[in-house]
């Protein structure tokens, strides 16, 4: 396996290289200077992917990539670097707080490198999800570091809180011509005890809040709600029941003429798993992990689907009359690997195309992200 994946990451050389070079002498682009999408003119299209989760592994390779002065991770999401950028709009999921003056940790208690924030800018990354089960791993000093971080990358945030009027506050995102507002939950923090005082420092799942809070969004003006949960059973292709229920009655939620949520994005699983358009609107289970170091299951053996991921990408089109919904007229996934000898996230369909052996490893994340059935609804595979 080892001699495989070095072989792979050789493959992927060229692949890689065009992402990297873009960021060889240090500088970013724009955050302003995406080119126009291809979409209709007044549509939009909206890029996610699933946890960004640095073990000491990965730790260890953002220094490497600094060359050993301070910490990089552009080079490692170098790779898809082309599809998050041209996006209208970027959401990744932020699962750790960031630490301070040197004082990183991977699993179980993670505190990483606030230069990740740089990385996921530069990658093309507008907003993060930030509620996870480690949210609270360094207390609330952890949340206000992280959001700290994220706002001065110009990266928004949506899950966790520094005060009780931003808990309350909607966060409302461009894309294109429309507002999306974007919210995060997750199902626990760990047995951590929200801190003393502050109950609004992490999102937790609870039906009825999601719901007021996407209406709430709607009454704000926005056009398009995306909901992000940290949700499911840890290494399980399948969702589980507490998913699907959850899921089912999320969409089946309307105000007026339109849903109360547009979309809804799940992470936490540490593996890919399906897509499917419930009640009319998107649910993806789970999207995998973006990066993560080599990653073991609960039955302590390394398992690779836990570095196998998908991004997903839905193009929405504006309402057909005034008040009606914007609607997702292209849904795709794009196949993910993070190389753990690489150091690299890969886009699998890309490395295809230049001859890496990654046929099978693409085609079982296909097979996952299909297994609901989405491909009757119009889910196909991207590029």
């Amino acid at each position: 396996m080892i001699a495989r994946r070095r072989q792979l990451a050789l493959a992927l050389t060229a692949v890689l290289a065009a992402g990297a070079a873009c960021q060889a002498d240090g500088r970013e682009e724009p955050r302003g200077g995406r080119p126009a999408p291809s979409t209709a003119a007044r549509g939009f299209t909206l890029v996610a992917s699933g946890d960004v989760l640095p073990h000491s592994s990965i730790i260890d390779r953002a220094r490497f990539d600094a060359d050993g002065t301070g910490y990089d991770f552009r080079p490692m999401l170098s790779g898809v670097r082309p599809v998050v950028s041209r996006a209208d709009l970027a959401l990744c999921h932020m699962e750790t707080v960031y630490g301070a003056d040197g004082h990183y940790t991977g699993y179980p208690t993670f505190k990483s490198p606030p230069e990740v924030a740089r990385g996921l800018a530069a990658t093309g990354y507008d907003g993060c999800s930030t509620a996870s089960n480690h949210t609270l791993d360094d207390g609330a000093d952890g949340i206000r570091r992280t959001l700290d971080t994220l706002d001065r990358a110009g990266v928004r945030h949506a899950g966790s809180a520094r005060s009780e009027q931003e808990a309350r506050s909607v966060p409302i995102l461009r894309a294109g011509p429309a507002q999306v507002a974007h919210l995060a939950y997750t199902y626990g923090t760990n047995g951590i005890p929200l801190p003393p005082g502050q109950p609004w420092a992490v999102n937790l799942i609870d039906e009825a809040a999601i719901l007021a809070d996407a209406r709430a969004a709607r009454e704000a003006g926005a056009d398009v709600v995306v909901v992000s949960l940290h949700w499911g059973t840890e290494w399980q292709d399948a969702p589980d029941d507490q998913q699907l229920a959850l899921a089912r009655t999320l969409t089946a939620a309307h105000s007026g003429r339109r849903p109360d949520i547009d979309l809804i994005l799940g992470t936490h699983a540490h593996v890919p798993q399906a897509y499917e358009k419930v009640n009319g609107t998107w649910v993806v289970y789970g999207m995998g992990d973006q990066i993560a170091g080599e990653m073991r299951n609960h039955a302590g053996l390394a398992d690779p689907r836990g570095n196998q991921s998908t991004l997903a990408r839905f193009t929405f089109a504006p309402p057909a009359r005034p008040g009606g919904r914007w609607e997702v007229k292209r849904a795709e996934f794009v196949p993910q690997l993070f190389d753990v000898d690489a150091g690299r996230v890969v886009n699998l369909n890309r490395a295809l195309a230049q001859g890496a052996d990654v046929r099978a490893v693409r085609d079982r994340i296909r097979d996952v992200a299909l297994s609901r059935g989405a491909a009757a609804d119009g889910l196909v595979m991207g590029e």
